[in-house]
């Protein structure tokens, strides 16, 4: 029978390691990158996420204690390290620890041939440099052809909630969710266009409010032909508040 003293501590394995020393080194020794904005599912065991929940949540505290903020006595306070680690795993950063979602892929049975454009999707991420909300929109627009693979609508918006749900910079976000739905659909052009408001200049910094990214990633048929990348740029609704 274990006393209180030889219990394994909150986010530690039975062997005391913490679990986030436990993954950390399997991404190493797999030599795998582990950036804010990548997927690391595939190296957290069963029920490991878990316990990454409760270190989090004990780290959370420790911040909060540093911070000067007296959770036994302040109810509103009082849960706060927890939610955020909850908020951080399982819904903020959640891209980071699940895999991608199931995406059924069908044959262009009918050959179509003919621009497609989806959205507008609401997309919520966060900057990677003060991890404040990054919240907007993107359009996406394929143009297939007869090999390429078939996807469902919303399968565009799962795809890129996945992606976003990261620490991440705007740039490297639409270049990672234009390198996934070329790799599902395999199309003759990809276009994206991403607007949003990062909050790390509302919040603080400048407190700008209403300044706003808009950036783009160009492929295949749109990249070389300028009419079909005019007719998709044109077929965005004006960008307006979000």
């Amino acid at each position: 029978m274990l006393m209180k003293s030889d219990t394994p501590s909150q986010g530690t394995t039975d062997e005391g390691t913490p679990v986030s020393v436990k993954i950390r080194e399997r991404l190493v020794a797999a030599r795998k990158r582990f950036n804010a904005n990548d997927n690391i599912a595939q190296f957290i065991e069963p029920g490991e996420l878990e316990k990454l929940l409760d270190e989090v949540a004990g780290k959370m505290q420790g911040v909060l204690d540093s911070m000067v903020i007296d959770t036994e006595r302040d109810h509103n306070t009082h849960n706060t390290a927890r939610r955020v680690a909850k908020m951080y795993l399982h819904e903020a950063f959640k891209g980071r620890y699940v895999e991608g979602p199931s995406i059924t892929e069908f044959p262009n049975a009918e050959h179509l041939n003919e621009l497609m454009i989806v959205g507008p999707i609401t997309v919520r991420s966060a900057c990677s440099h003060h991890l404040c909300p990054v919240i907007g929109k993107l359009w996406i627009g394929v143009m297939p052809n007869e090999h390429t693979n078939v996807i469902g609508l919303s399968k565009y918006a799962r795809l890129a909630e996945w992606i976003m749900g990261r620490p991440q910079i705007q740039e490297e976000a639409v270049v990672q969710l234009a390198d996934l739905i070329q790799e599902k659909t395999s199309p003759d052009g990809l276009a994206i266009v991403m607007e949003a408001s990062h909050y790390c200049m509302g919040w603080r910094g400048v407190k700008d409010l209403d300044s706003k990214m808009i950036n783009s990633v160009m492929r295949g048929v749109f990249l070389k032909d300028p009419n079909l990348r005019r007719e998709f740029l044109s077929l965005i609704p004006k960008k307006s508040s979000n």
